[in-house]
């Protein structure tokens, strides 16, 4: 049973039955020969216009081949003589044939398990049988991750088994779907295609094909290659039929990487500038800061350094939580000193207003399950599952995989320090002047924010942890990070005063503001030990240097 892309192979009395997209009926469903359909069970009597049923052909025939095997062609592995593709090219990539020239382009999941078929038939008839959604690129399955230096990409299943043809069969080469949903293919399979040193490219070369190239090359724009097809060939297969093997390997080992255009001359910018919309700012949940920053903007690195066991942590909870709140955003969650079971409970504690880490804390089932659908279950926080990691690749890689194959726009990562601590060659200040650097490119390129957490190192006065005042200066290791961040803040907290009150409260500084260029002193938050949560309070300015009488 197969549903052709753009026709349906039918004859023109002979109608054929499908269960209805309304999910009412097994087979009363019935498409004709131009495209429409309509469901003739009672109570039902839908009517689809062929455009309408478009959309809804790989849900059709994913669940009609639910419980039904995959086929494969009765020949078997045959060579596609027009082509000029060998038999044992379509063995490596088990695509068969059958008496009636059908081609059977199998598809295999992320498991290595066989889910859908891709069928060729005469002229340019594609259809699907089996599950197309769950399927990897075409060939995924035959190379590993890593297997090799390069892997090269092309947009139709005939041009894979070309191009690996071409290349001496030395090489690995994968199709994606079609061009229409390369960049979700290519995204969707992200970590894999990122194992590889170089990625070409070698989509068809027509308008289609170029566009497509270009948004999956900026998918890895360290790694790809456009590879540039000429002599009035349009893709792999046409290079392959010709006889032009040489010509071919030599595009593919010259191909340069991408690199997108970054020079622009000043006179071109005058519309762009005059229609530039106002910047959008997510707005922080303290009054105080928020008067100082004008909120959050996505394209920033934000940094909060403070001595150890000042709440840096806390505060980046309350942060996550309140985004969760007032976006429909994606956050990423890495959070190197911590277990994921650590990090997922502090979320959840902050909707619970209870610290359910701390062993005396009681809370009932209904207020546990409440707490999780509310911030866990909605399906919007991911974590970095890696306690203690200090690998700086690792996490420049979680970062850029968190943004474009979990759609994050706002990450937290706690903290900057930790990736340096363990540092072979001694060098920390380089380190994190290194790793700033590509934070910063990830932050811009990525269109994310980042907020990080970076220790201090001690002051000559007094300590943090007791009350002193943070400057730029202290920041542990470098001046980078606080030259690239586009705001840092400082905590400050006398952790050792007599009075309980006190100690619980920290001051938000402002130490950096490249948005709008106000610093200072900002927001007083009080932790509150029952409930967890740090709230904003506002003690009398006449008796902030001293701190006395503060209420809320």
């Amino acid at each position: 049973f197969i549903i052709f892309l753009g026709t349906l192979m039918i004859d023109k009395e002979v109608k054929i039955h499908l269960p209805c997209p309304c999910g009412t009926s097994s087979n009363a469903f019935t498409v004709y020969e131009d495209g429409h359909g309509y469901c003739f069970r009672g109570g039902c009597e839908k009517y689809f216009k062929a455009e309408e049923l478009t959309n809804m052909f790989d849900n059709v025939v994913e669940n009609k081949s639910n419980n039904s095997e995959l086929s494969f062609g009765i020949d078997g592995n045959q060579a596609i003589e027009d082509r000029k593709i060998l038999a044992t090219t379509c063995k490596k990539y088990n695509v068969s044939i059958t008496k009636d020239v059908a081609h059977y382009y199998p598809y295999y999941d992320v498991d290595g398990k066989h889910v859908a078929n891709k069928v060729r038939r005469a002229g340019k008839d594609f259809g699907w049988e089996g599950f197309s959604k769950s399927a990897t690129l075409f060939g995924q399955q035959l190379f590993p991750k890593s297997s090799s230096k390069g892997i090269t990409i092309t947009e139709g299943e005939l041009d894979a088994l070309a191009c690996y043809q071409l290349l001496g069969s030395r090489y690995p080469a994968v199709s994606v779907h079609s061009a229409s949903v390369a960049y979700k293919n290519c995204k969707q399979n992200y970590t894999y295609l990122d194992s590889f040193s170089e990625i070409a490219i070698c989509f068809d070369n027509d308008e289609a094909g170029q566009k497509a190239s270009q948004q999956v090359a900026e998918l890895f724009p360290n790694k790809a290659k456009i590879m540039k097809l000429d002599n009035g060939f349009k893709d792999a297969c046409d290079y392959l039929i010709e006889g032009k093997d040489h010509e071919f390997k030599n595009i593919w080992f010259s191909a340069e990487k991408y690199t997108p255009a970054g020079i622009v001359a000043g006179n071109s910018l005058y519309q762009q500038l005059k229609n530039k919309k106002k910047p959008v700012c997510l707005p922080l949940p303290w009054d105080a800061l928020q008067d100082l920053t004008y909120g959050i903007r996505c394209g920033e690195m934000w940094t909060i350094t403070a001595g150890s066991g000042m709440g840096k942590t806390q505060v980046l909870r309350e942060l996550a939580y309140h985004i969760q709140k007032t976006t429909e955003d994606n956050i990423g969650m890495i959070f190197l000193e911590d277990t994921l079971d650590d990090s997922a409970r502090g979320v959840m504690s902050i909707s619970a207003n209870k610290p359910i880490h701390i062993p005396t804390v009681e809370i009932s089932n209904d207020e546990w399950d409440n707490a999780y659908r509310d911030t866990l279950g909605k399906n919007r926080y991911f974590f970095f599952d890696s306690f203690g990691s200090n690998d700086v690749d690792t996490i420049v890689n979680t970062i850029r995989y968190l943004a474009l194959g979990c759609d994050c726009k706002y990450i937290l990562l706690d903290h900057i320090s930790i990736l340096v601590s363990d540092q072979q060659q001694g060098d920390e200040r380089k380190a994190l002047d290194e790793i700033a650097t590509k934070l910063k490119t990830l932050t811009i390129e990525l269109d994310i924010w980042l907020g990080m957490v970076s220790h201090s190192k001690r002051p000559t006065g007094k300590s943090h942890e007791e009350g002193g005042q943070t400057s730029l200066s202290e920041l542990r290791g470098t001046a980078g990070i606080g030259q690239l961040s586009n705001m840092v803040l400082g905590l400050e907290r006398d952790g050792q005063d007599d009075d309980p009150y006190k100690r619980n409260v920290t001051l938000i500084r402002v130490l950096k503001n490249r948005f709008s260029g106000l610093t200072g002193p900002s927001s007083y938050l009080h932790y509150d030990r029952e409930t967890g949560r740090l709230s904003e309070i506002f003690p009398d300015m006449e008796e902030v240097e001293d701190f006395e009488e503060v209420k809320l």
